[in-house]
């Protein structure tokens, strides 16, 4: 079979998706005068990303088994001083598998979109946002150049905004999404200087191009300073994936994110958005290589992210907040296998995750739906025997999160401890301590969720009668009649999703951390220095097959901290029931801190915008009015009117003034200019 893939048919899995969003976005909405109704839009929107799919897949079969690859430009748009500015493709193994996890994961929330937004008023126009969510993201997966990658990464941020503040007459979701678009302009501002370094020192966009002068590159200090130029454009770029995938300090968008419809909450926390700053750091490998001081500071970062985000999940008692959580730490584990150099083992647990996590927010959805949009934890409990389906789906997904041998987030996350214990640079000690204790963090908050929602006494009929809920899912007007009732389980367009998704948060890790991590699926796609960073080969002499692997560990200290954790759980939420709250009374400061995360929002919001603010003022009033319009602009104007009235006196229109003036001017010349030079010439 050929090894080279065809562009066009390439093109077509971005583009199926964006014509699904266009046709349910404008044929769909009063925009186009609602042509078309409920069933053509999500058909339309759902036929695209199965497209997508499907040849996402069959690429996928190509590049793992035949060795296809592609790299070629699909159109050139402009020429800048020998700077080409072009849409091109990269596919090899990274991307392919990019491409499938993206697809398959954004199928799913599809489907589930359909039972989850049936009753909402904007049906349609969801459908074509988280269709053109689908395209940003692959786009960005696929490109093989930084104009696309930036195009893709800034196209991923403006869809999330508008599906974050999809109900936009809710003042909390349009919050959620400014908060979610600043903060992401601040990480975008380094990226793009990041970028702009690149353009400007290796004069060119392009990844291939790139990475051949990175040895160049790695020789140079930045302009003016001793720093090394490679360090500096690597932390740029990932100050960039810092505010894609929620990195401390610019994480605190992501929980308030929760204020969308929950299938977005799937799609942007699973597999695409928050993803993209993981696989973009993965894809720069040739260039993060270069500079241990940049992984040391992606070590650290994603160390911190990891465990104090885990802390923050121990306390909430919104469902779908307490997986947002789950999602930061997930996210820190992925940056700290990339400040490791393990970027193999940073992708592969993106990949488990995006299955598992998938998961665990849909069934966050249908116990939603279930529950009759009660999201508080507190007022579940057995519901396991009502909602099969969502039960055993989520437990699943549960077991996978917190690692449980066999199961898909083992593999990945003992990889990601194991790299880090064996890596040698600075910081890494912080690191490896960090992972280890979210090990149990993660467990415990994890099983306090589904213990309070699954099993235990039945709260649900002892709810507050406003309890938290998104006002734009309201149900039909017998909704307090329905309060009275139990839960149910949720259609089949909602847990046919749920049990497509469990299969492989179960078995993927299994089937594939043997040519991810050991082969050479990412031959040409991830590099790394083995003697300078040996972590992955000195692994690699201790892997003896997936089975063996989840045969050991069984014994190791990290299978026995998630052990602890869910017993710890259990024994707090199902045995000793009041402990919990006396607990939280007797460290009631560290209770205040972890409810006030850590008043980062507050310092956010008081500190650095309001420094912001008063900048912008003192730009204002004492730059723009004072200098630039009261100096420069109405100054000369004034100074002109000035001048303008004091000749104005001289010009009286009296003809004996015009002659004394002659008079004094040449009594002047002859006086000021002759004489001196006469005298001069004289001698």
């Amino acid at each position: 079979m050929s090894t080279t893939l065809n562009a066009s048919t390439l093109l077509a899995v971005p583009m199926a998706p964006l014509v699904g969003a266009v046709l349910a976005g404008v044929l769909g909405t009063t925009f186009g005068g609602n042509v078309i109704g409920r069933r053509l839009s999500h058909t339309f929107t759902i036929l695209g990303v199965f497209v997508a799919f499907v040849i996402s897949a069959l690429t996928l079969k190509s590049v793992a088994v035949d060795g296809a690859r592609f790299n070629e430009t699909i159109y050139e748009w402009m020429v800048v001083g020998g700077l080409k500015m072009e849409i091109g493709f990269l596919v090899d193994g990274l991307t392919a598998m990019m491409m499938c996890v993206v697809t398959f994961v954004s199928l799913m929330v599809h489907i589930y979109t359909i039972g989850y937004m049936e009753d909402d008023d904007g049906y349609n126009r969801f459908f074509a946002y988280i269709s053109l969510f689908t395209f940003s993201m692959l786009m960005l997966v696929m490109s093989n150049n930084f104009l696309q990658l930036f195009f893709g990464w800034e196209a991923v941020g403006l869809v999330s905004y508008l599906l974050i503040g999809f109900w936009f007459n809710k003042p909390s979701a349009i919050f959620a999404n400014m908060k979610a678009f600043l903060v992401n302009r601040v990480g975008d501002f380094g990226f793009i200087l990041g970028i702009g370094l690149i353009a400007a020192f290796a004069g060119t966009l392009s990844y291939a191009e790139t990475f051949a002068k990175a040895a160049e590159i790695g020789k140079m200090t930045f302009p003016g300073t001793e720093w090394m130029l490679v360090t500096v454009i690597c932390i740029c770029l990932f100050i960039g994936a810092m505010g894609k995938s929620a990195q401390f300090p610019l994480h605190v968008w992501l929980p308030d994110s929760m204020e969308g419809p929950t299938p977005i909450s799937a799609l942007i926390h699973a597999a695409t958005m928050v993803t993209a700053g993981i696989f973009m750091v993965a894809r720069m490998s040739p260039l993060f290589e270069l500079s241990d001081v940049a992984l040391s500071f992606i070590l650290v970062i994603g160390a911190i992210t990891a465990l104090f985000m885990g802390f923050l999940g121990i306390i909430q008692n919104d469902i779908k907040r307490v997986v947002a959580y789950s999602t930061l730490s997930q996210l820190g584990y992925m940056t700290v296998a990339l400040g490791a150099s393990a970027y193999s083992v940073a992708v592969f647990h993106l990949m488990t995750h995006a299955f598992f996590k998938a998961l665990l927010f849909l069934a966050a959805g249908s116990v939603i739906i279930g529950m009759h949009h009660n999201q508080d934890i507190r007022w579940m409990g057995g519901v396991r025997k009502y909602m099969p389906v969502t039960w055993i789906t989520s437990l699943l997904g549960s077991l996978a999160l917190i690692g449980t041998p066999l199961f898909a987030g083992f593999y990945s996350k003992d990889s990601i401890i194991e790299a880090v214990h064996l890596s040698r640079l600075p910081g890494a000690g912080f690191a490896y301590f960090a992972v280890m204790a979210g090990v149990f963090v993660t467990a415990f908050y994890s099983f306090r969720m589904y213990f309070l929602v699954f099993h235990g006494k039945e709260r649900y009929d002892q709810a507050p009668a406003h309890h938290d809920h998104d006002p734009a899912e309201e149900p039909d007007p017998h909704h307090h009649q329905d309060e009275h009732h139990g839960p149910h389980e949720s259609p089949w367009v909602v847990t046919a999703p749920l049990v497509l998704l469990a299969f492989p948060s179960v078995v993927i890790g299994f089937l594939a951390i043997g040519p991810m991590l050991y082969g050479d699926f990412f031959k040409d796609a991830i590099f790394v220095n083995h003697e300078a960073h040996p972590a992955l080969e000195e692994m690699a002499k201790e892997f003896h097959g997936a089975a063996a692997m989840a045969l050991h560990g069984l014994t190791s200290p990290v299978f026995w901290l998630a052990v602890a954790g869910v017993a710890l759980a259990y024994y707090l939420y199902m045995v000793n029931t009041a402990l919990p709250a006396k607990i939280a009374r007797a460290l009631r400061p560290l209770y205040v801190i972890l409810d006030n995360k850590y008043w980062m929002d507050w310092f956010n919001e008081n500190v650095l915008a309001r420094a912001a603010r008063g900048l912008g003022l003192a730009l204002w009033k004492g730059g723009d009015q004072a200098v630039i319009d009261g100096a420069a602009v109405n100054g000369s104007a004034r100074l002109v009117g000035v001048f303008a009235a004091i000749t104005r006196r001289l010009q009286t229109g009296y003809l004996y003034h015009y002659a004394l003036a002659m008079i004094v001017g040449v009594f002047i010349l002859l006086t000021w200019f002759v004489a001196p030079w006469s005298a001069l010439l004289g001698r």
